[in-house]
């Protein structure tokens, strides 16, 4: 890679400072770093391309074989980000263009793992283009298979510990996971002409899009917050298992994950469950407290 694309590469890993919980934290092993921010690297520009947030100037449309002009155009991106995401599966060829994934290469030999969750959350982008609303919380729940779901699989891959049961126990927290920054979202996705909330749960509620627009949240509302933030947080209980049947410094990896999610589910509480001024986020001790209690009751 030249200095260039490794300083454009750098930019998308440097995002990873912004999480609500860090990606790959100081005290996981070396080589868990490497490969968890290889993936990163992969999950952030893939939402970055659905969304739209790319670099200006076109770079990563030149990486992956297209026009600069062509940036703007999100399907096309995503079909080219997706041969080449092949390429690096593909052990006779050439190697894959982009360096994100030029550096994610290494972590798929070195963990054997398989496409599918990759794809996984390249079709959750594609299906953001499609699709911006949700009838149902099954509906729903078949998103998050996508979008959140795959992360917590290649988690268990990379440090060698899946199973059947720690992936159904990882797909709760997950799902989880991506429900709470949906309800923390509300206003931002709306902005982007998408709403996560179920119409079905709306309906019950009697909430419509014009009361999600308004600047704070009306009774009926904050009803419907806290009603999806209850199945979040049952969802998060059914995961939580998950922390004690892993050891060491995963134990406290998974641990961050639940704990993250709990105190963000506190501080939507703490808000009245008006998501609509802007997210409510946990402070770091407050998720620092919650990693504490997931500890001692899973230890």
């Amino acid at each position: 890679m030249t200095a260039g694309t490794d300083a454009h590469a750098r930019a998308v890993l440097d995002k990873a400072a912004h999480e609500n919980f860090p990606v790959a934290p100081f005290f996981v092993p070396h080589a868990w770093r490497a490969d968890l921010m290889a993936v990163y690297g992969f999950a952030r520009l893939v939402d970055d391309i659905g969304d739209g947030d790319l670099a200006p100037g076109g770079r990563d449309a030149e990486l992956l074989g297209l026009d600069r002009e062509q940036s703007d155009d999100r399907p096309a991106m995503l079909d080219a980000f997706e041969a080449d995401l092949r390429r690096v599966f593909d052990a006779g060829g050439t190697g894959p263009r982009h360096p994100l994934l030029i550096r994610l290469r290494p972590t798929v030999r070195r963990c054997g793992l398989t496409p599918e969750p990759f794809l996984g959350l390249i079709e959750a982008n594609r299906q953001d283009q499609r699709v911006s609303r949700y009838a149902t919380y099954e509906e729903l729940l078949a998103y998050c298979e996508l979008s959140a779901n795959p992360v917590g699989r290649l988690v268990l891959g990379i440090t060698g510990t899946a199973s059947p049961e720690r992936i159904r126990r990882s797909d709760a927290v997950c799902t989880a996971l991506q429900i709470v920054e949906h309800l923390q979202d509300v206003a931002e996705d709306l902005g982007r002409d998408r709403v996560y909330l179920p119409a079905e749960d709306m309906q019950r509620f009697r909430v419509t899009e014009s009361d999600l627009a308004r600047p704070t949240a009306g009774a009926s509302v904050r009803a419907l917050v806290a009603y999806e933030a209850e199945r979040a947080r049952t969802l998060l209980n059914e995961g939580t298992p998950l922390v004690g049947s892993v050891h060491g410094r995963l134990k406290l990896l998974l641990a961050g994950f639940v704990g993250g999610g709990r105190a963000a589910l506190k501080a939507v509480a703490a808000a009245g469950h008006d998501v609509l001024p802007g997210p409510p986020k946990p402070t770091k001790l407050s998720v620092l407290r919650e990693v504490g209690a997931t500890l001692r009751r899973e230890g």
